[in-house]
């Protein structure tokens, strides 16, 4: 919800698995959220950051992929634009 200056009032913003699409809940204590930032061509960091939110990724095998898929396509996109 947000006030009309647009400011975000609401104490809890639930996130979503990026892998699978899932609400992650406020009592799920295995999901993580990974962080993952932007380089330019040199190689520097240009303070713009993506996220990943995953349920599974301490209790599933596939994490590695999930993530390489999920970086893999988020490079596409960039390119795309």
């Amino acid at each position: 919800m947000q006030n009309e200056e647009g400011q975000i009032t609401e104490l809890y913003i639930p996130r979503k698995c990026s892998a699978t699409n899932r609400l992650i809940t406020a009592k799920d204590h295995a999901s993580v959220q990974i962080n993952v930032g932007h380089l330019d061509e040199k190689g520097v960091y240009n303070n713009q950051v993506f996220h990943i939110c995953s349920l599974w990724f301490h209790s599933c095998t596939d994490a590695d992929s999930a993530l390489d898929r999920r970086s893999q396509k988020k490079k596409v996109e960039a390119r795309q634009q």
